[in-house]
């Protein structure tokens, strides 16, 4: 991912360096299993970890690479030439470079995912305080962008808080799902080395051994964590959206922090814009774009064939440092959030009554009056303040038909706003438990 959109941690996770270095760990480690079972010698075990500390020269590497036309075979000739070649004879015993790829890979995700992770944390947090803080500040809902009926402010950050905590719980088992490891041979049935090897190595790496594979890892696993990837960071766009909107110029119940000296606009200086949470939408679907690639690794030739490989050096780094990128950026969006309760009130206000019409439809019912006939005499009223800019708890009180089944006091009534939001305790409750 281009450095505008990224973070040091994420971005050095998939660096050659630290590649070549999970590389070296698997070797080691396996030299270190193969010595315990008496495959090879000890001494030339110890003697691998003489590179422990070494910093792998990644243009020799590279160099080597050209000539042989395969990146692992070039490192292991590079591992030889920092511990010597009697040291180096045993290294890759019985191992082919998937064994090396693919557990590299899986365990960068799972560090990936642990990055991930604590941004979700992050953005939670921010989410839940903003929520508490706006419990019961009132606004309009909305559906199909109309007025619908009054909610909060504080239940909107609630339900973002309830997606999200939802997307961290389906990162932790798509984490788990990528958590293991493959050191199993040329076509995975341990002939030439033993499954202990896998064992151990996959202990000291903190992955579980893969309980079958091919020449790699079943990519089914792959697909479902950059899946998830994908839901969150629709997730992250579906907040986005809510911001954008609220920050329209007709709306305004609240924005993006504005910093003294930002710029809205080359050629209107009066312009305040949501570059935050457009920029946010458009990584979205940067993330979401490495889904339908994952799915269609999974489905590869017998054993193995590398129309994978190509697609995970991109969409593995890329996904990881966007969505990275984009957590951090929602959650000092959320924290820095300005939020205008009076301007809530005023679009609630703006058709004067008319999103109480269920009220009173209700109370009609209740009254005696048939649906149809209290839908009929509901609405009639509704169109006038649509129309005609008319008040709608005026218009009743004015409407004989209706002052015949309620009077006006429980008129009145319907129009308490503390009805709408008698409940955001509960679903406060349910969403926060009982702190």
């Amino acid at each position: 991912m281009i450095p505008r959109y990224s973070r040091p941690e994420m971005v050095a996770l998939w660096s050659p360096e630290t590649k070549f270095r999970i590389w070296f760990e698997i070797e080691a480690h396996a030299c270190d299993a193969q010595a315990d079972l008496g495959v090879i010698p000890r001494a030339n075990a110890e003697a691998v970890w003489k590179a422990k500390d070494v910093d792998f020269d990644v243009a020799r590497i590279d160099e080597i690479e050209a000539v042989t036309k395969h990146d692992v075979i070039a490192f292991l000739t590079h591992l030889a030439e920092i511990v010597g070649a009697d040291a180096a004879r045993f290294v890759h015993q019985g191992m082919t470079s998937s064994d090396v790829l693919d557990t590299t890979f899986n365990v960068q995700l799972v560090r990936a995912s642990d990055i991930l992770l604590a941004d979700m944390d992050a953005l939670l947090a921010a989410l839940k305080r903003r929520a508490f803080e706006h419990k019961d500040t009132v606004r309009i809902g909305r559906s199909h962008g109309i007025h619908a009926e009054p909610t909060t402010m504080g239940l909107t950050f609630a339900r973002f808080y309830a997606e999200m905590e939802r997307n961290r719980n389906r990162l932790e088992k798509a984490r788990y799902e990528v958590a293991t490891g493959a050191i199993s041979g040329a076509v995975g049935t341990f002939a030439n080395i033993d499954p202990a090897v896998e064992e151990y190595v996959c202990e000291k790496l903190g992955l579980r051994p893969e309980p079958i594979s091919t020449q790699v890892i079943p990519r089914d696993r792959h697909a479902m964590f950059f899946a998830t990837l994908g839901v969150i960071a629709s997730s992250i766009e579906n907040v986005s959206t809510e911001i954008r909107h609220m920050q329209r110029t007709e709306v305004l119940e609240a924005e993006e922090f504005f910093s003294k000296g930002q710029k809205g606009s080359s050629a209107m200086p009066h312009k305040r814009n949501p570059v935050l949470t457009e920029n946010l939408t458009g990584l979205a679907r940067l993330v979401r774009g490495a889904v339908t690639p994952a799915l269609e690794n999974v489905a590869l030739w017998h054993e193995r064939d590398i129309s994978h490989s190509s697609v995970e050096r991109a969409i593995g780094p890329d996904a990881t440092v966007t969505l990275d990128f984009a957590l951090a950026r929602l959650t000092g969006v959320i924290d820095k959030m300005v939020i205008y309760p009076d301007n809530m009130l005023a679009n609630m206000n703006k058709f004067r009554g008319l999103v109480m019409s269920q009220r009173v439809l209700l109370a009609l019912t209740q009254a005696g009056v048939s649906r149809e006939d209290s839908y009929r005499l509901v609405q009639r009223n509704a169109m006038k303040v649509w129309e005609q800019g008319c008040d709608f708890k005026t218009e009743l009180l004015a409407d004989p038909e209706v002052t015949a089944a309620l009077s006006p006091a429980e008129i009145e009534e319907k129009f308490d706003l503390g009805y709408h939001t008698k409940n955001v305790d509960t679903i406060f409750r349910r969403v926060f438990g009982e702190s």
